[in-house]
Order: structure tokens, then C-alpha cells, then sequence
């Protein structure tokens, strides 16, 4: 089960029970598939020393982010407050907020959270956060001055000044800007300067190796850049955190970063398989996918029960599974609404009616799909079932709540 959370009763009865039991569409997960990724994630970052603090908004379960930190992640990324508190309340001692902060009532439980973490009996905690803006450092400190006077003591909380180096999102530039922002963090006795925050989110999902090698080289020389300015101000940047599971390897291999934000090798999904692999990182499996049922035939088509309430298509379209070739092109998904899932030949050519039927999913017939994008994916489920054994003759036998699902704030 997943902690000590109330299962429903209609998921309850399905532990030890065969993955044929498993009612559809459901979110499942490969435990089998998802050990082996820890285990490589783990190996790779002992081999080169590297921290790695897996991203929750990948999974939104405390269950999985718990086991990862026993599997040697040295915490948990979260890119909302809300997610925080629900990891926090969850037993994990060491969250980052990968993300701005900026209203009052948002930095005020941030304050709170920071607070209790530090004061947990029996293993205290650390809360960290990213800002990008004087504002938005100012206001930080204030909560943070505001909570110590309702708790009688003082709290502090680790900051790390984000730079955009490529994403296009939040950060401040890779210059002086960016010293400016240290000094005035170090004005706030509340505040202590951690590192830097340099996530290219952008290049994760740049197809070609050398894109990603190029995109990559340039992030490393934006943080150098930064890191440089810092230090001539007699500051140490004591951390530089960022990365993720499409750049790891390139990451890595710059020698700028000390810790690794991955999330998505965890389950992995078909916008991540879409990548042109680098032989120097671990080969992740699919470990994520929908459970579907055939529900309707034609001569041309199948329709299944999966539809896009069921998964995001931010990222495309999910693809169907194979269990013996999960990347088998046989069959295509297409978009058939929100409860409904088109599934046709891969090849038009055959599309021709009697021969069509013949190879398409009949009545009844389970259908694997890997979503496109998982961490949008999780969000729309409130439970995920983990299967040991394998898809097709495997048994149930966890249950993980999606904890922070809806957790937006």
C-alpha cells in the first residue's frame, strides 16, 4: 500500500490478485521495469559522484519519493508549495522548490514548512527554494522573519539563484545580474546562499545527441560565466543543481554540476524514447503504462476505453506497447475523444478492410499504452497499481496514492 493512506475498496482487493483483474483504463506501473531504473540512476551517479535529487512532480506519490531517497537521491525536487507540504507530511525530510515563489500567502506557508521541517523530532529536515528577482528575495526573507516571531526561533532557509540558461523561463541572466542577487540575499540573516539553480528543461527533449551536447556546452559556459562573478566577490557557490533525465549524461560530463534534478527515467514515456541515446547513459526502461480494454470494432479500426482524460497529449499522442517490443510500430493510437482511443494499423497500406480486421485488437482484447508525457499523466490519476512479474502474467502488488495530485498552488 502506499503508507498508511485508506485504499478504496474497489482497489483494495486487488493486491496478490493477477494483472488480468486490473479494471480499465488504470495507470500502471512495471515494478520490475522501475527498480532497474533506480538502480541504474543510482549506479550512475555513484560512478561519477554525482548528487541526485529526482523531481516529484514526475511521480506526486511520498511512497516513491521516499524510496528513491532510500535508493541514495539525497532528497526531493517540487516545483509547488503544495507539493512540499504533501512530501513534508509524506516523511520526506529534504525538499527543494526548483521554482519562484513570489505571493505572500505562498511564502508564508513556504516560512511555516521551512520551520517544521527544521524542528522534526528524530531527523530534522531542510527545505530549499529558488528566486530570480530583489522582490522576490525580500519578500522570502520577510516570511521568513514573520515565522520566526510566531515560532520564538529563528529558521534558515537555503536559496539558490536561478539563471536561464537556454529554457526561456524563469531565471536571471547568467551575469551580474545574478551577483547582484547573492549580495542581496546575504543581506538577510534568514537567508543563506546555497548555489545556483541552472535547469535547461528545453534541451531535455532536443532529438539529436549533438544538439543536446551543444545545448548543454552552452549551459555549462552561462554557469561557469556566473559562477566566476560570484566568486570574485569572495562568495563560494557552494552547489550547482539542475539537470535532467535527457541530458544527464551531457550534464554530467560538464563537470559544472553537482546535483542531478532527474525525474522522468523513473517511468520514462514515449517523448523521451523519441531520443537519440547517449552509449554514456543508462539505458531507462518503460515503466509507466495505461491499461486499456477494447471496447468496439470495425474493419478499420478498434476503439479502446483510454481516452485523453486519461493521459496528456502534451507531448504527443501515447504509443501502443508490444510486451515482447514495447517500441513495436504495428499499431498506431489515435485521437478518439475524451473517454475513447482510435487504434489503427501502423501501415495504411494494410488498411483495406478484411485484412485490416484480421490484425487489429478483437472485443475484449487488452491494450499497454506508454504515455507520451508521464508527469502530466500521473496528475490525472489518484492511484497507480504496481505490477510485479511483468504486464502480461504478473501480479499487484503495490498501491501508490498520487498524493499531490491537483497540488497547483
Amino acid at each position: 500500500m502506499s503508507g498508511n493512506v485508506s485504499v478504496p475498496r474497489e482497489l483494495a482487493w486487488l493486491i496478490n490478485k493477477p494483472v488480468q483483474e486490473i479494471d480499465t483504463p488504470a495507470l500502471v506501473i512495471d515494478l520490475d521495469a522501475m527498480r532497474r531504473n533506480v538502480a541504474r540512476m543510482a549506479e550512475f551517479a555513484k560512478k561519477h559522484g554525482i548528487a541526485w535529487r529526482p523531481h516529484a512532480k514526475t511521480h506526486k506519490s511520498a511512497a516513491l519519493a521516499r524510496m528513491l531517497v532510500k535508493a541514495g537521491a539525497v532528497g526531493a525536487c517540487v516545483q509547488k508549495v503544495a507539493e512540499a507540504e504533501i512530501l513534508a507530511a509524506g516523511g520526506v525530510a529534504d525538499i527543494y522548490i526548483s521554482n519562484q515563489v513570489v505571493a505572500l500567502s505562498k511564502l508564508a506557508r513556504v516560512a511555516s514548512l521551512a520551520q517544521m521541517l527544521s524542528e522534526r523530532t528524530g531527523s530534522p529536515g531542510r527545505l530549499a527554494i529558488a528566486v530570480d528577482s530583489t522582490e522576490g528575495i525580500i519578500r522570502l526573507a520577510q516570511a521568513m522573519n514573520d515565522a520566526r516571531q510566531i515560532a520564538g526561533k529563528a529558521c534558515v532557509i537555503d536559496v539558490y539563484v536561478e539563471i536561464d540558461v537556454g529554457q526561456g523561463r524563469c531565471g536571471v541572466q547568467p551575469d551580474a545580474a545574478a551577483v547582484t542577487l547573492v549580495l542581496e540575499l546575504r543581506k538577510h540573516a534568514a537567508l543563506r546562499f546555497a548555489g545556483l539553480q541552472a535547469y535547461h528543461g528545453a534541451a531535455q527533449h532536443l532529438r539529436s545527441l549533438s544538439d543536446r551536447r551543444e545545448a548543454i556546452a552552452q549551459a555549462a559556459a552561462a554557469v561557469n560565466l556566473t559562477r566566476q562573478l560570484i566568486e570574485a566577490q569572495g562568495i563560494a557557490v557552494e552547489r550547482v543543481t539542475g539537470g535532467g533525465t535527457g541530458c544527464m549524461a551531457q550534464e554530467t560530463a560538464s563537470g559544472v554540476y553537482s546535483e542531478l534534478q532527474v525525474g522522468s527515467f523513473l517511468f520514462m514515456d514515449a517523448d523521451y524514447a523519441k531520443n537519440e541515446r547517449d552509449p554514456a547513459q543508462p539505458l531507462f526502461e518503460p515503466a509507466l503504462y495505461l491499461k486499456t480494454q477494447i471496447m468496439s470494432t470495425s474493419n478499420l479500426y478498434s476503439v479502446c476505453d483510454a481516452g485523453h482524460k486519461s493521459h496528456a497529449i502534451d507531448s504527443g499522442l501515447p504509443q501502443v506497447a508490444s510486451l515482447d517490443s514495447p517500441n513495436s510500430a504495428e499499431l498506431v493510437y489515435a485521437n478518439g475523444g475524451d473517454e475513447h482511443g482510435i487504434i489503427r494499423l501502423a501501415d495504411a497500406s494494410l488498411n483495406d478492410g478484411e485484412s485490416a480486421h484480421s490484425a487489429l485488437p478483437g472485443l475484449g482484447q487488452t491494450m499497454w499504452l506508454i504515455p507520451g508525457h508521464c508527469d502530466p499523466t500521473v496528475n490525472l490519476h489518484d492511484w497507480m497499481i504496481g505490477v510485479s512479474g511483468g504486464l502480461r502474467n504478473g501480479v499487484v502488488q503495490r498501491l501508490y496514492r498520487v498524493d499531490g495530485r491537483g497540488a497547483y498552488t
